[in-house]
């Protein structure tokens, strides 16, 4: 769809985007890394997420990640504007990573040699995994129905506006560990004896403190069933390491919202080395937003 268009789009491997949705709308993916024992690595080359883990689990020092650097992204950019292409290109929130400022100082440099920098939109998605897929989708249906690239990113920017992420994580420590628990590090005191409901709204913001797992499942269900209620609905059931919680999530919501959720599956390594395993995540946004997915 995409490259028959002036516009083309770019993400990062964050987005949980299927490889069929990346060939299908063309949409490009710059890679973040994990460095793992030393060793840094892409995360887009991580295929074995079991013995991934068991490795972080076992490794004497903190899995950290980092961010694409400016050449990466220059990698990606010049050759869609060598071709005369605009490009939007949607991002981890800025809250979290510096992944969108490296997207903008790459632009900045493409425009300083001559090379059409200008033409580049990035675009914060305030978020990551699903929800950042979700505004991915948006931006590429745009672009499949003839909009510009500032109405594809206008688009994607709506969809940010009316996402909803509910996460349950199995403990804050991975997120204290690695500095991005936000607003959340007022719970550290009673993180032990809790379940911690967060959701991501550009940093990592509490929502509400559960007992047991089962009671924190129940709530991500209910707050499907709320969400299911003010409309027609594209939905997200996610997870870290915990397929069986997450399908049990996606069968309610199956129920609930009567359709087949969009993304279904594992979070990114890089997202998993920050908040560790047996997290589950709700991701809902209005249908009309996303667009067609078909």
């Amino acid at each position: 769809m995409a490259s028959e268009s002036g516009t083309a789009l770019v993400t990062d491997s964050t987005a949980s985007l299927t490889a069929e949705d990346r060939e299908r709308l063309d949409i490009s993916v710059v890679s973040l890394y994990v460095i793992l024992n030393g060793e840094q690595r892409p995360e887009s080359e991580i295929t074995d997420y079991r013995d991934f883990y068991k490795a972080v689990i076992e490794s004497p020092d903190l899995t950290t990640t980092s961010q694409p650097s400016i050449g990466d992204f220059m990698a990606v950019y010049e050759p869609l504007l060598a071709q005369g292409k605009e490009i939007v290109s949607v991002h981890i929130s800025a809250g979290i990573s510096g992944t969108c400022d490296a997207a903008r100082q790459a632009a900045a440099q493409l425009s300083k040699e001559g090379k059409g920098g200008e033409r580049i939109t990035v675009v914060d998605s305030r978020t990551t995994a699903g929800g950042l897929a979700l505004s991915v989708l948006a931006a590429a249906n745009a672009i499949g129905e003839g909009a510009s690239a500032g109405e594809a990113a206008r688009r994607a920017e709506a969809a940010r506006e009316n996402l909803g992420t509910w996460i349950m994580v199995d403990t804050l420590d991975y997120l204290r560990k690695g500095g991005r628990i936000g607003s959340a590090q007022a719970w550290i005191g009673s993180a032990l004896k809790i379940k911690p409901i967060i959701t991501l709204q550009e940093t990592v913001k509490p929502v509400e403190k559960v007992r047991t797992q089962a009671k924190a499942m129940q709530r991500l269900k209910d707050m499907a069933t709320e969400v299911a209620r003010q409309g027609d609905t594209t939905w997200t059931a996610q997870h870290i390491q915990a397929p069986e919680l997450a399908g049990d999530l996606a069968a309610h919501c199956r129920e609930v919202f009567q359709c087949e959720g969009a993304f279904l599956d594992e979070m990114s390594t890089v997202l998993g080395c920050h908040a560790g395993p047996g997290l589950v995540a709700l991701g809902t946004m209005p249908t009309d937003l996303v667009g067609s997915k078909s």
